[in-house]
């Protein structure tokens, strides 16, 4: 019997490989899937990416943004809470400048997208990737949940500050106008600040006069807004049941 031929392998030689023009077209769309920048510059430039955004910056405008458009929005901030102490225009401020950061993050998840879809020339290199604006978005993502927990924060601190502080003034006020109808009985002169009050006596008399009509409205109200409207009950029922007269003799 012949032995049987057994082929030998292929060399690794005979594997079909693309022309190198085809290779390096290859390289180069893959690269768009790479992990991230390939080259000094590369690296560099992907490094500033998370300092460019300003959100942890010291100052809340960019040296690119509009400082008039800053001016306008802080000062609606301001009308809107009527900050009346240092501490309260603090939190006002920062209510101010976090939104304006929060304002920022969608415009830049705008640019980054763009600027991962943007056609890179042949003759240049890939120093931005989808990679890198993956890593990018990434990082807005914790920026803005870390900036929407501080302007929570910061708006629940301003809340309970001015809350105290009208409860604190409603009560003031109240003593004031309360001691200024005593010397009105009496007929003494009286001024606030007799007694420690910074409001002026105006802003007392108002007060009183307010309270005054509110306690004389208050059996008004209470009867026109506050009393549950009555039943009505079932016809005949208002009436009560007689009783059968001659109960216990026979018909």
């Amino acid at each position: 019997m012949s032995a049987t031929t057994i082929p030998s392998p292929a060399p690794t030689e005979s594997i079909h490989r693309p022309p190198p023009n085809n290779r390096a077209a290859a390289n180069r769309a893959n690269s768009q899937h790479s992990t991230g920048p390939r080259t000094a510059a590369g690296k560099q430039r992907s490094s500033l990416n998370a300092l460019r955004h300003g959100l942890t910056a010291a100052s809340a405008v960019l040296p690119s943004e509009d400082q008039a458009a800053y001016e306008e929005h802080r000062r609606r901030f301001f009308d809107e809470y009527q900050p009346a102490t240092p501490t309260e225009s603090q939190l006002v401020l920062e209510l101010a400048d976090t939104s304006w950061r929060l304002n920022r993050i969608p415009m830049l998840e705008a640019e980054v997208y763009a600027r991962a879809a943007a056609p890179v020339p042949l003759d240049r290199e890939i120093t931005f990737d989808i990679v890198d604006a993956h890593r990018l978005i990434a990082n807005l993502t914790i920026q803005s949940q870390r900036l929407s927990r501080q302007f929570q924060k910061s708006l629940e601190t301003l809340r309970k500050i001015q809350e105290s502080r009208a409860e604190r003034e409603r009560r003031d006020l109240k003593d004031a106008a309360a001691i200024l109808e005593l010397h009105k009985q009496k007929e003494i002169p009286w001024e606030p600040s007799d007694h420690g009050f910074v409001f002026s006596k105006d802003r007392v008399e108002r007060f009183s006069q307010l309270l005054q009509r509110l306690n004389d409205s208050w059996r008004i109200r209470n009867v026109l807004f506050e009393m549950q409207p009555p039943i009505p009950r079932e016809a005949g029922s208002f009436e009560p049941q007689r009783k059968a007269s001659g109960a216990g003799h026979s018909a």
